[in-house]
C-alpha cells in the first residue's frame, strides 16, 4: 500500500467560503488580535475557527473554553449536514501567493503507520525537525474525541522529474471546480478541483513506481532513503499519530487496519515547483536580561568567519557570527545556544516567520530578537536522510499568511 492515499473527503456546501476557512492554528501565536479578528470576520457562518484551537490561546483562559466547544461544534456541523462528502477523491489545490505566484498541492491522507517522528527514523515518511513532545498533550485533547479532523499539515516529494502532481496541474480543465475564493486576513487565493475515479487510479500507479524507485537517487548517500518528508505541521501529524498509537494500545489484539485514525489527511506538494520557498523562521526571546544573551552568546557561542545572524534590543541592532563548528546551519547553532542558555537563565522564547515582526517584537521591555538566513531547500531531503532531523523550527514553507488553511474535513471516528 502506497503511503500516501485517496480519502473521504468533506467540504462545506451553501458555506461563505471566506468565512469558513482559517490559517494554521500554529501561526500568530504572539498576536492575539489576529484570531480576535477572525473569530470577528466569520461570526454568523460556520467556520474552521470553530473547530481548532489557535495556539495563541494556549495558556489562557480561553484554552479550555474553546477546546470543550470544539468537539460540539463538530458535531452539529455533522448534524446539521454542513458537509459534501466525496468518497475515494484527491483535492488539486492550486495557491496565489502574495507575490502572484501558484504553488500547486494535492490533498490526500497519509498512512500513518508509514510515519514515525522521533530521532533515527528509517520510516517513508519522516519528520524534518525534531517534535517538541510537550506541544502533543493539548492538541491530544482536541483531537481525542473529536469526529472530524482538519489539516494544515503539507508534506513534501522530493520530486525531481515531476511525475506526482503535475500530471493532474495538466488536466485541471477536464477536472470538476470544488472551490474558488480570496483567503481572509490577506492570505491570498485558493482554487481546488475534484480527483476521482481513473485519475486517482492513475495517480496511485505512478506514486507506486515512485516509491519503489525513490532510493535510486540518494544512491551513495549514508542513511535510509524516504519518500516524503513533513514540510509543516509536524507537530499535528505527530498528535494524529499519538493518538492512533494510543487507540492501538487500548484495543490490544483488535485489527485496526482499515480505521480511520490510522490516516490523516495532508497536502502533499513537490519541494521542486519554483513556487516552493523556504523561508527563515526567527526567535525573539521575552522576559529575559537580553544584554546579558547577547554577551553571553558572543563569548561562547561565535567564532570569525561564522554564520552571519542580526540581532535586534530595542532600537539596536548589530550582527554576530556563530561558529560553524557548533552545526552546520546557522539556526542549529543559535538553537543550541538558546536551549542551553535558557535551561539556566529566566526566558520565554517564540518562533516567528516575518522580518518586521520580529523587529517589532524585539522592541518589548526586556525582549531580543534574532533574524536567522533561509536554509537552501536542496538540502533537506539529503539533510534528513544523511543526518536525522534537522533543529525544530528550521524553516518555514512561505510566510506566515502562505501558511495551509483550514479547509477540507475528514472523518475520524
Amino acid at each position: 500500500m502506497n503511503a500516501f492515499l485517496p480519502a473521504d473527503i468533506l467540504l462545506p456546501r451553501d458555506v461563505p467560503m471566506e468565512k469558513w476557512a482559517v490559517i494554521a492554528c500554529d501561526q500568530f501565536t504572539s498576536d492575539q488580535k489576529y484570531w480576535d479578528r477572525v473569530r470577528a470576520n466569520a461570526a454568523g457562518s460556520p467556520s474552521t475557527i470553530n473547530l481548532i484551537l489557535p495556539e495563541a490561546e494556549l495558556g489562557t483562559p480561553k484554552e479550555a473554553e474553546h477546546t470543550a466547544l470544539i468537539n460540539k461544534t463538530m458535531a452539529e456541523y455533522l448534524k446539521d449536514d454542513v458537509f459534501a462528502c466525496y468518497p475515494h477523491s484527491l483535492v488539486y489545490v492550486e495557491r496565489t501567493l502574495e507575490n502572484g505566484s501558484v504553488r500547486p498541492g494535492l490533498m490526500g491522507m497519509v498512512d500513518l503507520d508509514a510515519y514515525d517522528y522521533s530521532t533515527g527514523s528509517v520510516s517513508a515518511i519522516r519528520a524534518t525537525e525534531k517534535t517538541v513532545v510537550e506541544r502533543i498533550p493539548p492538541r491530544q485533547r482536541v483531537r481525542r474525541d473529536a469526529p472530524l479532523e482538519l489539516p494544515h499539515i503539507l508534506m513534501l516529494a522530493d520530486d525531481h522529474d515531476k511525475v506526482l502532481i503535475e500530471p493532474i496541474a495538466a488536466k485541471k480543465a477536464e477536472l470538476k471546480k470544488l472551490y474558488d475564493f480570496d483567503l481572509m486576513e490577506g492570505g491570498g487565493h485558493i482554487t481546488g478541483w475534484l480527483v476521482d475515479g481513473e485519475e486517482v487510479k492513475a495517480f496511485e500507479q505512478r506514486l507506486t513506481e515512485y516509491s519503489a524507485n525513490v532510493g535510486k537517487k540518494y544512491e551513495g548517500l549514508p542513511g535510509v532513503p524516504m519518500v516524503f518528508a513533513v514540510g509543516d505541521g509536524n507537530h499535528s501529524l505527530a498528535t494524529a499519530k499519538s493518538c492512533y498509537e494510543e487507540l492501538k494500545a487500548k484495543n490490544p489484539g483488535v485489527d485496526l487496519s482499515e480505521h480511520p485514525a490510522r490516516f490523516a489527511l495532508v497536502e502533499l506538494e513537490n519541494i521542486h515547483d519554483p513556487a516552493q520557498v523556504f523561508e527563515p523562521i526567527h526567535r525573539v526571546i521575552f522576559k529575559t536580561d537580553p544584554e546579558a544573551m547577547l554577551k553571553e552568546l558572543q563569548e561562547t557561542w561565535c567564532a570569525e568567519g561564522g554564520f552571519p545572524v542580526k540581532w535586534f534590543i530595542g532600537e539596536k541592532s548589530g550582527v554576530i557570527c556563530l561558529d560553524k563548528a557548533k552545526s552546520q546551519l546557522a539556526v542549529g547553532a543559535l538553537q543550541s545556544f538558546l536551549d542551553k542558555y535558557l535551561k539556566e537563565h529566566e526566558g520565554e522564547i517564540d518562533y516567528i516567520h516575518d522580518d518586521d515582526v520580529l523587529i517589532d517584537l524585539a522592541k518589548q521591555d526586556r525582549a531580543i530578537g534574532f533574524l536567522l538566513p533561509a536554509m537552501e531547500k536542496s538540502q533537506l531531503f539529503r539533510g534528513v536522510i544523511a543526518d536525522g532531523i534537522l533543529p525544530r523550527k528550521t524553516f518555514s514553507m512561505g510566510h506566515a499568511r502562505e501558511k495551509r488553511y483550514y479547509l477540507e474535513a475528514r472523518k475520524i471516528k
